[in-house]
């Protein structure tokens, strides 16, 4: 399936022709019949001599329906210049080839209409004028046919090019995630919200569940039809009208994204390489606000130029559009954009969801040179210096790659050390980080580390969740970096702390003989041990590590062989008795309320007892 997108000057008898070619009327609004004038886009298709649909958008020539026009020309596998015979090339032809310059559509040809209308001397001087006219943009060289509408003439030879033309198309790069720009909603009675548009990715089934962005709404395909014939399944490339469930048409505007996955992810800020037309009525400044046209999306942007003040026609820039709303886009997308009702220019799209960049940066601008020139295994490379620890899903989506590309360029880079993988299989959830910047990260893990040893000597580590904060890392990345730290040797784990495997924990004789003078004083009062403990906070923690003491509170510790007893003596009782109480316990063991109290609670919190009231009960 193949979609044609007609272009040019109004009158020039675009959907007059469309509608000689394909016997369908592309003028769908009232107002476009009753005034001869067609504003919005219009629609047919046709079977070509070998077989072959072919989708036809047609388009409003008018200046003031411009961006009508590009909402319909994105995604078309071939151009079809409209030129009258009877007035030549005119201010919309050349905004229109221009437009199609800038979109990169290198596949077209030219029909010159009303052939009728003027005498063969004159029609050799407008095939002379707009051949002069295609030159030095992606129509050059193309075939100009002269037809008649009228009389017929010329029509079959348009339809054998036609066909020609498509025989050797590329067939539509398949990257396996639908995308489908949406450039009318509407609804239809007995069947709810359709929506239509040019798949220019993935494929769409019955039953798949779909996501509009940027709303993030959500619904299921319940039909799906190209030239009113039902499929199960449209390939990418197809034009489609595609019947949503539970979904309002009034939620859905054109300029909205159809897709199966939530790869797509609104941006407000993408990189950009920008081209002047020659034409260009005037120059673009820096900050300069402008629309911008990409897919059938319109939108404001403020253009941020990154190595210059100002770019004038003919010229090219790198930029960064600052956008008024999130949309949808991918690298490699085309844009226009557009000023005071003319078009300045246009040009590809390099990265989506920007940072800000300084301006003047030479280290910036080569970036961006790469992202546009460079082989697959740079871009990936540098996609993932921009992405550090992003998932290779998300790797491949920034790079506009399919997933088994990706891999392949991945595992290259990880066999040169470019690249490490937090995992021990590459697959769609691997992290992927750059060497530098992985080596960056271990050399500053480990300086943590060597000074929180230094500073805290008698602690076997700090708490995982300390040194997540203090790296500023999002759980899952957090998970992956200690996962492969480990793996590799450089840490180690200790229960809820990590270590140094070059840290070792041990005493002094000082501090061994202070912690046995402790822990004989214990033994003198087991059951109401004293509560002003001679060691510090890390060296008692030591020894509860050790097992030697329980801690049950802030300041009440009992020995370990104490507490043993106790508590079996305590469960023994609610064995037999079916509950404790504090006074039972007090008086079990002569002690204070204060002692069984903190041991009852700390009881509570192993999950060895349940308080019932003043009672305790065995869990």
């Amino acid at each position: 399936m193949f979609v044609i997108g007609t272009a040019g000057h109004v009158d020039h008898g675009k959907s007059t022709l469309v509608e000689a070619l394909t016997g369908i009327d592309p003028d769908r609004l009232h107002e476009e019949k009753a005034r001869g004038l067609t504003i919005d886009l219009g629609f047919a298709w046709m079977s070509l001599p070998n077989g072959t649909g072919v989708s036809v958008v047609d388009v409003p020539g008018h200046e003031r329906f411009i961006a009508n026009m590009l909402a319909g020309v994105g995604g078309i596998d071939l151009a079809l210049l409209v030129v009258a015979a009877d007035e030549s090339v005119m201010p919309q032809t050349l905004e229109h080839l221009a437009i199609l310059d800038l979109l990169q559509v290198s596949r077209g040809l030219v029909a010159v209409t009303k052939r009728d209308l003027v005498e063969n001397e004159l029609l050799e001087l407008v095939i002379s004028e707009v051949a002069q006219t295609v030159e030095g943009t992606t129509l050059a060289g193309s075939q100009i046919l002269p037809v008649s509408v009228a009389t017929g003439e010329g029509l079959d030879a348009l339809i054998a090019a036609i066909a020609t033309m498509l025989t050797g198309a590329t067939p539509r790069r398949n990257l396996g995630r639908a995308r489908l720009p949406i450039d009318r909603s509407f609804a239809m009675t007995g069947s709810g919200t359709v929506v239509t548009g040019t798949l220019i990715d993935g494929s769409l089934s019955i039953g798949d569940k779909i996501i509009i962005q940027p709303s993030g709404m959500t619904s299921r395909i319940r039909g799906i039809q190209t030239h009113k014939s039902k499929l199960k399944t449209a390939p990418p490339g197809t034009r489609v009208a595609v019947n949503l469930v539970g979904i309002s048409r009034k939620e859905i505007q054109r300029g909205d994204v159809l897709t199966t996955d939530e790869f797509l992810k609104p941006t407000g800020a993408i990189d950009i390489n920008l081209r002047m037309i020659t034409g260009a009525p005037r120059n673009i400044h820096h900050n300069m606000l402008a629309s911008v046209h990409t897919g059938s999306n319109e939108f404001l942007a403020r253009v941020r130029l990154l190595d210059r003040q100002q770019v004038g026609p003919g010229e090219s820039a790198w930029a960064q559009l600052k956008l008024d709303r999130q949309v949808v886009v991918v690298k490699g997308d085309y844009f226009i954009i557009r000023s005071g009702g003319s078009t300045l220019g246009g040009g590809t799209i390099i990265a989506v969801d920007a940072a800000r960049h300084p301006r003047n940066h030479g280290p910036t601008i080569d970036r961006l040179a790469m992202l546009t020139t460079g082989t697959d295994a740079s871009v990936l490379l540098g996609t993932i210096r921009l992405r550090e620890f992003n998932p290779l899903s998300q790797i491949a989506w920034y790079a506009n790659m399919g997933t088994c590309a990706a891999v392949r360029e991945i595992n290259t880079l990880l066999e040169s050390g470019d690249v490490i993988a937090l995992g021990t299989n590459v697959d769609q959830a691997t992290r992927l980080v750059t060497q530098v910047t992985w080596a960056d990260m271990t050399t500053k893990i480990r300086k943590k580390l060597e000074s929180y040893h230094a500073d805290h000597p008698l602690q076997k580590g700090i708490l995982r969740e300390e040194l997540r904060s203090w790296l500023g890392m999002e759980h899952g990345v957090y998970q992956s970096v200690i996962e492969r730290l480990q793996s590799d040797g450089l840490l180690q784990e200790e229960g809820p702390k990590l270590k140094l495997p070059t840290h070792i924990l041990r005493l002094s004789e000082p501090q061994e003989a202070l912690v046995q003078k402790y822990l004989d004083s214990l033994t003198l009062s087991p059951y109401s041990p004293p509560t002003n403990s001679p060691l510090t906070p890390d060296l008692l923690s030591v020894i509860v590590e050790r097992g030697l003491v329980v801690k049950t509170s802030g300041d009440v510790v009992f020995g370990c062989q104490a507490y043993e007893e106790m508590t079996g003596k305590i469960m023994k009782h609610i064995h037999t008795a079916g509950s404790i109480t504090i006074g039972d316990v007090r008086n079990m063991f002569t002690t204070s309320r204060k002692y069984a109290l903190a041991l009852l609670e700390y009881m509570d919190d192993q999950g060895l007892t349940q308080r019932v009231g003043d009672s305790r009960i065995l869990r």
